[in-house]
């Protein structure tokens, strides 16, 4: 039992530090899973009181049959479990219409109470590397938070074979989910075929050094985004956003002010080109207007444009 024992010592520890109290009342994502049976069961022995969430994507045959049996694996663990049917949309993909459809389940469903989440060392390397690939900037190289309320991954500096001892030690029996295993998925291929080249080419150590890699970048983002915050309550004002506080700051604090406002105006997780063309706004712009489309509510067409001195926005229905 020794893995379980270790894992029980890591919930335990990462309860003691988020919340209050030896008995906190928690929720936990459930798959049926390695990861996320192993996360309910120490959870459990951790001394939390935990309801188990199981999300039905319905995008299997049998798919009832799984979450019903994870509900009861859950039950006789020792939590509560509900099950939660949710319809899957297409936006995105398929990988991320499900994982709207599953977060927003959970939200829905958790009463207040915060979600832990089993995701592992394994899936913050591969985190990481999607945000590489993709040039997506240091946040999203930064990969997961072990805490961001009002979700919680204790198990993110545990490597994925530990949480199969745990099911193995405690006779679980374990769900394996055929798209875990289907190519077709980019995390599937780094799973199977690129993180084990890394480390064959690396000499191995490559999971925990993208672990530590995250973390670092999570520290440096804190302080920038910090720095960013202020300058945005001082710039931003009820009509727009000041463009001359911005010009002698670094562009990395400069485009963090940019995304906070954008969000605050109403874009949705605005990209990398969009918040690089209302930069250029700031940094190029001469006494001419000039303009740039930043997403939103689908309905209607938001417009950045720049007059003078300021930045402001414009609707307009599609």
């Amino acid at each position: 039992m020794d893995s379980t024992r270790a894992l029980t010592q890591v919930v335990a520890d990462f309860a003691a530090t988020c919340f209050a109290g030896p008995r906190a009342s928690v929720c936990v994502g459930l798959s049926g899973g390695a990861d996320s049976l192993a996360l309910t069961a120490t959870a459990v022995r951790a001394g939390l009181d935990v309801t188990a969430l199981i999300v039905d994507h319905g995008l299997q045959e049998g798919s009832d049959h799984v979450a019903g049996r994870a509900a009861t694996t859950a039950r006789e663990l020792g939590a509560d479990a509900r099950v939660l049917e949710v319809r899957v949309g297409t936006r995105g993909g398929l990988e991320a219409a499900a994982r709207d459809a599953r977060y927003t389940a959970l939200d829905a469903a958790r009463d207040g109470r915060p979600v832990l989440l089993a995701h592992t060392a394994d899936d913050q390397a591969e985190t990481v590397l999607l945000g590489l690939a993709r040039g997506s900037g240091a946040r999203s190289i930064a990969g997961m938070r072990a805490w961001k309320a009002p979700w919680g991954r204790p198990l993110l500096r545990v490597r994925r074979m530990q949480t199969l001892a745990v099911c193995t030690e405690l006779g679980l029996a374990v769900h394996h989910d055929p798209h875990n295993r289907d190519p077709r998925f980019t995390r599937v291929r780094l799973r199977a075929d690129v993180i084990p080249m890394l480390d064959d080419v690396l000499q191995g150590g490559v999971v925990p050094a993208l672990g530590r890699t995250a973390d670092g970048l999570q520290d440096d983002n804190d302080a920038l985004d910090g720095w960013a915050e202020a300058v945005w309550r001082s710039a931003g004002t009820p009509d727009g956003l000041a463009v001359a506080p911005l010009h002698d700051l670094p562009r990395a604090v400069r485009t963090r002010v940019i995304r906070r406002w954008l969000l605050d105006v109403g874009a949705t997780e605005p990209t990398h080109r969009v918040i690089a063309a209302v930069d250029r706004l700031v940094v190029e712009s001469g006494t001419g207007r000039a303009q740039v489309a930043i997403g939103g509510d689908p309905g209607v067409r938001t417009v950045v444009e720049r007059s003078g001195e300021k930045l402001t926005v414009r609707l307009t229905a599609r």
